[in-house]
């Protein structure tokens, strides 16, 4: 039984929001399990792409890549093409070949700030993975082990400072937990006010 294609058809059910596509974003924070649950999410959607944005950081641009994803995805979408996304090599600290990503019915971006301001207007949606920012973390690391650990403090520090300045919870039309069943989903704070602002001036 697929549990997820309940979402996967609300989904598919809004308006295109960057060309033809319905651009989805899984936002959270680092090791809050993004990546697994989007590649679950995308199989429920019948293989929808999906845009890791570990590809277009780097070391030194934690999340100074709003103009690459822009250069790279969103403006090729808008003209109903393809993307080319040069993925980076976090072993190697340089990016590498070509990988296209076709203008589908839905693509999933998948990573911390998927979900950030200049991002969000051509976003048809937003998940944010709700498992607070200490036990990600805490999982994150026990994940990458102690050769990373270096990397984890840094990391923590500038993803503190991005949510600070840019927050996306807040602007999350779902909020997606975990649970024994795989996962539970409910009404973000986004759609939440929506419905609010609607039944006020309903």
């Amino acid at each position: 039984m697929d549990r997820l294609a309940p979402l996967a058809a609300e989904l598919r059910a809004l308006a295109p929001s960057c060309g033809p596509v319905r651009l989805v974003a899984v936002d959270g924070h680092a090791g809050s399990g993004k990546s697994t649950f989007a590649a679950r999410l995308a199989a429920s959607l019948g293989g929808a792409p999906v845009l890791h944005l570990d590809d277009i950081a780097t070391h030194e641009e934690l999340f100074g890549w709003t103009d690459r994803l822009r250069e790279q995805v969103l403006e090729p979408f808008t003209r109903d093409e393809p993307a080319r996304v040069h993925p980076y090599d976090w072993n190697l600290r340089r990016f590498g070949p070509p990988r296209t990503l076709p203008a589908a019915e839905v693509v999933l971006i998948e990573g911390v700030g998927g979900g950030r301001r200049a991002v969000r207007p051509l976003l048809a949606g937003l998940l944010w993975m709700d498992r607070d920012r200490e036990a990600s973390w805490e999982r994150g690391r026990r994940r990458d082990g102690p050769a990373q650990a270096a990397f984890w403090d840094g990391w923590t520090v500038a993803e503190t400072r991005h949510f600070a300045a840019d927050p996306s919870r807040p602007f999350a039309d779902w909020l997606v937990r975990e649970c024994r069943e795989g996962y539970a989903w409910r009404t973000g704070p986004a759609a939440a006010t929506l419905h609010a602002a609607e039944r006020h001036s309903g």
